[in-house]
């Protein structure tokens, strides 16, 4: 097949709208094609009863990079959304993070200098020298009241086992705030596009040929012979056919429904952090653009034990399947002509503004 452009970008997601967002602007022509039949990968959002659906969880934009700030300003006008979750134990509502509000319900404690020698006691009553799970180091960290009745559950929903079970190293350190502040992120920059993600894609895909449902794996010689770079956002062990191994995630699937309510939890993110509850949270999709519909949407959240053909979502990065994806990485580098990037095409666990980021340095060293 003949060639008809500069670049194939395998993937309408963040990642690949800002690849071909900098590469038309520079002039070269590309084709954007992906498997599913909508753009804007996980960050996909669509309107039911006027409100913005996250349909594949709740993305909240934060950021302390104001080149990518500036940047997506371009395609949306983001909202004063700030991500304030809180926690539901056994009826028991928790601010989130942990917060002198949190400290305050837990203990009774007023001052944080009551707060952090109640962290303090706790901490010393149950330390462990040489943590060896999840357990041990949370209990480490902030001690067994918090750790029983807003990290136990609520983990172990999480990853699938039991937190003696978890590797220490997956809770390196817990956010400890000795102020009244239920701000869940540290950043300068933080809100919601108005009108949703998919119109910002949109916007960064204009002038672009998207084709939707095309499945680049199932056809790749063909797809490759219509460009002379490939830009693939895919995961990384299916583009190699799987021959090393198949690296490992976590799934995570909603059930989502319209209620005939105005408003049913009061927070765009509530966590539910007991064991007996089974799912991990519950999103009403209204609040992160602070709506007056008089119908409202939510989603319940489960996370799931992830195999091939599903949906996957969160890399499950210990030591296994770090050293299967560096296998990968050094297979990848002798694909000279392909560009590996996002969250599944570099195995990471990405934010949204670490993609842009990414994207960005990216292109511009493809460009210089």
């Amino acid at each position: 097949m003949e060639k008809r452009y500069d670049y194939l970008i395998v993937g309408a997601g963040l990642y690949g709208a800002v690849f071909a967002q900098e590469l038309t602007k520079a002039g070269k022509s590309c084709l954007v094609i992906d498997k599913r039949d909508h753009i804007a990968g996980n960050i996909y959002t669509h309107e039911v009863e006027g409100i913005q659906v996250h349909q594949y969880g709740a993305h909240i934009f934060h950021t302390n990079n104001k080149e990518v700030w500036d940047y997506l300003g371009q395609f949306a006008t983001f909202n004063r959304y700030t991500n304030s979750p809180i926690a539901n134990y056994k009826g028991e509502i928790y601010n989130m993070p942990f917060n002198m509000n949190t400290f305050n319900k837990m203990w009774g404690v007023i001052t944080p200098a009551e707060a952090a020698a109640k962290i303090e006691e706790q901490r010393k009553a149950s330390y462990t020298e040489n943590p060896k799970n999840l357990e041990e180091q949370a209990i480490n960290l902030v001690g067994v009241d918090i750790y029983e009745k807003l990290i136990k559950g609520y983990t172990e929903k999480q990853w699938g086992r039991p937190c003696t079970e978890l590797p220490a190293f997956i809770i390196k350190r817990l956010p400890v705030r000795l102020t009244y502040d239920n701000n869940y992120f540290n950043a300068l920059y933080q809100g919601i596009p108005v009108g949703g993600y998919t119109a910002m894609v949109a916007k960064m895909l204009e002038g672009v040929e998207v084709r939707l449902g095309q499945d680049y794996l199932a056809d790749k010689a063909s797809w490759d012979a219509m460009a002379d770079k490939v830009v693939y956002t895919g995961p990384i062990d299916a583009y190699f056919a799987y021959k090393l191994g198949v690296l490992e995630y976590r799934s995570v699937r909603f059930e989502t429904e319209v209620l005939d309510e105005a408003n049913y939890q009061g927070n765009a993110v509530v966590n539910y952090t007991d064991a007996e509850t089974p799912y991990t949270r519950v999103i009403e999709h209204k609040h992160f653009e602070f709506g007056t519909q008089e119908k409202t949407v939510i989603s319940r959240e489960y996370s799931a034990e992830w195999k091939l053909g599903d949906e996957p979502y969160y890399p499950v990065n210990d030591e296994k399947n770090g050293a299967l994806y560096a296998k990968y990485k050094e297979l990848a580098a002798g694909e000279k002509n392909v560009i590996f990037g996002g969250r599944l095409g570099e195995y990471q666990y990405y934010d949204m503004d670490k993609v842009v980021e990414v994207a960005l340095a990216k292109v511009r060293a493809e460009l210089a």
